[in-house]
C-alpha cells in the first residue's frame, strides 16, 4: 500500500500516481511481515536482486546487475573505516538501485513515457534504465551539471533539457513539463527508496550478517538515510540484527538545511540561502522528505554535520590517494567522519562504514579544475 505523509490517505500500490491528491508525497508500507532468509539470499543472483523478497515489485525487472558493490577497509586519515564503493554500480552511482526498482514499477503500472529532474546522476541512471526497459524519457538538469553526466544522458537516447538557475528551478521546470507527461521524479517516487535500501542489506551480508556501529553518508534529499533506516528497521523487526547503526548525514556548509534543523532541534529543514558548492549532487535547499530524514537520523541516535568547501576538496584527493576516484559529492564523507570523531558522535573502537555514491569519471572536468586550483 501507499500512504500519504501529509493526510494519511492510502492507495493501492498498482496505481500510477506520483503524489497524493492532496499534494503530499507517498511512501510504501508493507501490509504483511517480511520473509527474509539468509539461505535464499545466498542462492540469489549476484546483484541487489538477491534481496528480492524485500523489494515490492513483480517478476519482470529492469536490471543491469546493479548492487553487490565492494566493502573495503581503508584509512582515510581518520583511522580504519569500511568504504562501501557504490559508485561502481552500472551507470556510476548508487542511484541505479532506486531507479531499477522505480522504472520496473512504473512499467508494471503502465507508464511508457516520463519526465525526471536531477542534478545529474539520477538523470543518467534514469536515461539508461529507461533505454534498457523500453521507456521514453526527458531529463531536466541544472545548467551547471557536469559534462560527463550530460553526455551519458544523451548517449542513452533521452532528451536532455538544461535549465538556467538553481536545482530548485530545474524541479519547477520539470513539473511544468510534466503537465502532459508522467512525472517520474525519483525524489517523489515511493519506489526509489525501496531500491536504495538494498545497499544496507549488502553491508549486513558483507559484514558476516552483522552491522556497523556507524554509517556515514552524503546527505542531500536524504534517500541514503531513509534507505538505510528502512533496511535496518526491517532487519531488526525480523530479529536478524541486534542494534540499529547510528546514521550520520553529511552536507556541504553552502547548502545544509537538514544540518541546521538538526542543530536547532527542529523537526523540519531550515530555509536557507544556498551558495554554490562543489558537492553538486547534494545541493538541495528544499529536501522533500526532510522531516522524515530528521526522524530517521534521530531515531538511529545518529547526527548531521556540515563541511566546508576546502575540506571537501581535501577529502576528494585523500580518497584518490587511496585509489578511490569519486566525484566531489562523495568526498564530503571524509571531513564528515573527522568532525564526527572530534565531536564524540563516533567513539574510539566503534566500527564505521562510509558510503561513496558517485564515480569521479562523471565529473572529471570539475575535478581537473579543482586539481589545477590546488597546485
Amino acid at each position: 500500500m501507499l500512504k500519504c505523509r501529509a493526510c494519511d490517505r492510502t492507495y493501492k500500490d498498482d496505481c500510477s500516481l506520483w503524489r497524493c491528491n492532496c499534494g503530499g508525497y507517498l511512501t510504501y508500507f508493507r501490509e504483511r511481515p517480511l520473509e527474509i532468509s539468509r539461505e535464499s539470499i545466498r542462492s540469489g543472483p549476484l546483484s541487489m536482486w538477491r534481496y528480492r523478497s524485500v523489494i515490492p515489485v513483480g517478476p519482470e525487472v529492469i536490471s543491469m546487475g546493479e548492487g553487490v558493490t565492494p566493502l573495503v577497509k581503508a584509512d582515510i586519515g581518520t583511522g580504519e573505516v569500511l568504504l562501501k564503493l557504490d559508485y561502481l554500480c552500472p551507470t556510476g552511482s548508487y542511484k541505479d538501485r532506486g531507479i531499477s526498482v522505480l522504472t520496473t514499477k512504473l512499467r508494471e503500472n503502465g507508464v511508457t513515457s516520463l519526465i525526471e529532474d536531477s542534478s545529474g546522476n539520477a538523470g543518467a541512471s534514469m536515461a539508461s534504465y529507461c533505454a534498457r526497459g523500453g521507456l521514453n524519457c526527458r531529463i531536466f538538469v541544472p545548467h551547471y551539471t557536469s559534462a560527463g553526466k550530460c553526455v551519458q544522458i544523451e548517449s542513452a537516447g533521452a532528451e536532455l533539457v538544461k535549465v538556467p538557475g538553481t536545482r530548485e528551478d530545474t524541479s519547477a521546470a520539470a513539473l511544468e513539463g510534466a503537465r502532459s507527461t508522467f512525472y517520474g521524479s525519483h525524489n517523489w517516487s515511493p519506489w526509489f527508496v525501496e531500491g536504495v535500501k538494498t545497499f544496507a542489506y549488502e553491508i549486513w551480508e558483507q559484514m558476516g550478517w552483522s552491522v556497523p556501529d556507524n554509517l556515514v553518508v552524503p546527505l542531500g534529499q536524504g534517500s541514503l538515510v531513509l534507505g538505510a533506516y528502512r533496511a535496518f528497521s526491517e532487519l531488526l523487526e525480523a530479529g536478524l540484527i541486534d542494534h540499529m547503526p547510528k546514521l550520520h548525514g553529511v552536507q556541504a556548509e553552502n547548502c545544509a538545511p537538514i544540518v541546521r534543523a538538526y542543530e536547532r532541534g527542529l523537526g523540519s529543514p531550515v530555509s536557507i540561502d544556498k551558495i554554490e558548492t562543489v558537492a553538486e549532487g547534494i545541493s538541495s535547499s528544499q529536501p522533500l522528505r526532510g522531516e522524515e530524514v530528521l526522524e530517521a537520523i534521530r531515531g538511529s541516535k545518529g547526527s548531521a554535520v556540515a563541511v566546508d568547501e576546502n575540506s571537501i576538496v581535501e577529502g576528494l584527493f585523500r580518497l584518490s590517494s587511496c585509489g578511490v576516484y569519486v566525484e566531489p559529492t562523495s568526498a564530503v564523507v571524509v571531513p564528515g567522519v573527522s568532525k564526527l570523531i572530534e565531536s564524540g558522535a563516533i567513539s574510539e573502537g566503534e566500527t564505521t562504514a562510509v558510503f561513496l555514491s558517485g564515480s569521479g569519471l562523471k565529473a572529471t572536468d570539475k575535478i581537473l579544475e579543482l586539481r589545477r586550483k590546488t597546485k
